[in-house]
């Protein structure tokens, strides 16, 4: 057997049992057919295999996101986006708003995205009048970097049906001024339940998932487990289903049954519709029933055990009660699926555990690869239990970048047991890490970054405790992925026999500073054995003929 592709003189990061670090791999068609030194792989040339010299740089698995919203992601780029480099106040909102709803019919609704009040100079949100003056002939709505709390003008308000009259809905808050009035600003189930007005067309669906692939393969991403999105989810589904089909999303994609809107409902659909977790191929494939259980680390509106550090009166939102949550979640484990929950609060945590027992306990299935989306404040008998359960938890690293000092401020010490990836390896639990984006950054370097170091953008150092160690943060973004979808026999290592999903760096990940992670960028995306993403003409410049092929330089 002859490669269409051979990689030399790199350092290649296998990720297989033993963490083997080698030079070259060869593929043909879509698959790994050798691993190993350059003079290993050289038997698999002939004249017609292409040849790359990556020259000391990092080849890796492709990186695995465990958890993140795809069409969030994609339908948030057809809106005003607040985390552009221009905007630095609400003005500069406003004016992007105007121009937004000049482009806009009226009664179309007018979205933006990564409202972030902090990185603002006002330091607040907008009130419901500023945003009547831009429009009272558009629905404006702007969604907090989170996606657990919006404000919305007067005309979103009335098309959802929110008035002065309206209760707020079980596990939300519709924000009111002490005379009652609204002030538009609406939190956790109330902002969730606004989508059932505010969704996407399927054409727009279809766009924006077309577009957030794109941005995925050029961070190096090649599957995605995407863990729903506004609006009815079943539709939702469907639409990715086709965009997949139609080789508009690229990226494979591990669909977790669950939507923002009404989780429980498209759960219920789904159980009652007889597929089960892991229907599908290696391009779409469903995954676990999902509920929301409590809310945001920076709202923050999470459920805790202690109250927040910052305000003694506040221990945050559940969805659910116990009874409920066994009730849904128990039924879809008893009918073969994997089942999660947004848990963020150690509370949260505890209420999901205590349904996954009882449903293990009544229904026994081994290698369940039950998951805890988020698992925030882990403390270490949550951490025990998790073990015991064998349960896959699938924390997010950025998050300590991105809002490591608010994490302080309302947390305190608990910071040392958030997202505590150096205690899950200690003890043997599996966790794969996911970014939650669009709610923050989407790069896994990252993300591995942020969980080598524990440090957030100011420097502040987070639960330092917790980092580890390069490799084990890159197995965390690839094989382990894999694992928490049951896939890690074709992909998440660099193993003969695998699927050809790779990806080149433009330097040595191992060798780099541990500080200078973050600063690193892909330079080649392939998945299937085919080139999704290569800049800077990385395929031309890297071409090397076969007499130049080195005789024997082994790393291993």
């Amino acid at each position: 057997m002859k490669a269409d592709l051979v990689f030399v003189n790199g350092e290649v990061v296998t990720i297989d049992q033993k963490n083997r670090v080698v030079e070259s791999v060869a593929v043909k068609e879509n698959q790994i057919i050798a691993v190993g030194s350059n003079s290993e792989t050289r038997q698999y040339i002939s004249d017609e295999t292409e040849i790359l010299d990556l020259a000391g740089k990092t080849l890796l698995p492709g990186f695995i996101d465990a958890h993140l919203h795809l069409t969030i992601y994609g339908t948030n780029l057809l809106g005003v986006s607040c985390i552009a480099p221009h905007i630095q106040s609400l003005e500069d909102i406003f004016t992007d708003l105007r121009k937004k709803c000049q482009d806009t019919p009226k009664g179309q609704w007018v979205r933006a995205w990564g409202f972030k009040e902090t990185k603002l100079v006002e330091n607040r949100f907008p009130t419901k009048e500023e945003l009547d003056e831009i429009s009272t002939e558009h629905p404006i709505v702007i969604i907090r970097t989170c996606n657990h709390t919006s404000i919305a003008n007067s005309k979103a308000l009335e098309i959802a049906n929110i008035s002065e009259a309206a209760d707020n809905p079980e596990g939300g808050i519709i924000e009111r001024n002490q005379d009652g009035s609204l002030t538009g600003k609406l939190i956790e189930n109330a902002h969730m339940q606004l989508f059932q007005f505010a969704s996407y067309s399927n054409d727009e669906l279809r766009k924006g998932m077309r577009l957030a692939s794109d941005e995925f393969i050029k961070a190096g991403i090649t599957s995605v487990h995407d863990a729903g999105a506004y609006g009815e989810g079943a539709e939702t589904f469907r639409v990715m289903q086709e965009a997949v089909k139609s080789s508009d999303i690229k990226v494979r994609v591990f669909a977790i049954i669950g939507s923002l809107t009404n989780s429980h409902d498209f759960v219920k659909k789904m159980v009652d519709a007889g597929p089960i977790s892991g229907l599908g191929d290696d391009r779409f494939r469903i995954g676990p029933a999902k509920l929301f259980t409590d809310g945001s680390s920076v709202g923050p509106t999470i459920a805790t055990r202690e109250p927040y550090s910052h305000n003694p009166e506040d221990c945050g939102i559940i969805y659910y009660s116990q009874e409920e949550l066994n009730l849904i979640l128990g039924d879809a484990h008893k009918k073969g699926f994997q089942i999660t929950a947004h848990a963020q609060g150690d509370r949260a945590i505890e209420m999901l555990l205590n349904c996954i027992e009882k449903a293990l306990a009544e229904h026994p299935r081994e290698d369940h690869r039950h998951r805890i989306e988020h698992a925030g404040i882990a403390s270490f008998d949550l951490q025990e239990r998790m073990k015991q359960l064998g349960v896959v938890v699938i924390p997010n690293p950025v998050f300590m970048y991105v809002n490591g000092d608010r994490y302080i401020e309302y947390y305190g010490d608990r910071v040392n047991v958030m997202y505590p990836a150096r205690d899950y390896i200690n003890k043997g639990i599996i966790a794969a890490f996911g970014s939650d984006a669009p709610v923050t950054f989407l790069d896994p370097l990252l993300g591995i970054h942020a969980a080598v170091n524990r440090k957030s953008s100011d420097g502040y150092s987070v639960g330092e405790t917790q980092c580890i160690e390069v490799i084990e943060a890159i197995r965390a973004y690839t094989w382990n992925g894999a694992y928490a979808s049951f896939e890690e026999n074709s992909k998440g290592s660099i193993e003969v026999g695998k699927l050809a999903d790779l990806v080149v760096l433009n330097d040595s990940i191992l060798s780099v500073n541990k500080s200078e992670i973050k600063n690193m960028k892909v330079e080649l995306t392939m998945i299937d054995g085919e080139v999704l993403y290569d800049t800077n003409l990385f395929l031309e410049k890297m071409k090397i003929a076969l007499p130049r092929f080195p005789q024997n330089h082994t790393k291993e």
